[in-house]
């Protein structure tokens, strides 16, 4: 499931009008409100969305990613909570900015990230090279 939103040329670096896409797995463990609240967060972290970009409501989300309303708007609480996102009334909901966490956090999220990564390609049979080129290739 696939969440597109469209993103104003004015609020974004890129082509005018480009899609950012988010995804929830149903058969992933992470519960879907923890996807779509990751989903976003990554956004923002890789400046695909930026402060003041306009987030889709609760109810489009939730249709577009055939989930619950609910689950959307505890994503949404969890995001506001963590100064991420905020809701304007009846004007919408819009990125506020960066989660609230120091570097030093963000570093050792990636780093524990990173071991878990080698860990599952010794697992898998994949030598280094192997891990380097698909690594490159996901940043490209």
């Amino acid at each position: 499931l696939w969440l597109v939103v469209r993103v104003p040329s004015n609020r974004s670096p890129g082509p005018p009008g480009r899609d950012v896409i988010i995804s929830v797995d149903p058969a992933s463990p992470l519960p879907p409100f923890e996807q779509l609240r990751a989903g976003i967060v990554a956004l923002i972290e890789r400046g695909q969305l930026l402060r003041g970009a306009r987030l889709p409501t609760v109810r489009q989300l939730s249709v577009d990613l055939a989930i619950a309303p609910g689950t959307v708007a505890r994503a949404f609480r969890e995001l506001e909570a963590a100064g991420v996102i905020e809701t304007r009334g009846r004007h919408g909901t819009f990125v506020a900015g960066l989660p609230r966490r120091s570097v030093a956090q963000r570093e050792q999220r990636v780093g524990a990230a990173i071991e878990e990564l080698v860990a599952a390609a010794l697992a898998a049979g994949l030598d280094e090279r192997d891990v380097v080129r698909r690594v490159r290739a996901a940043f490209a």
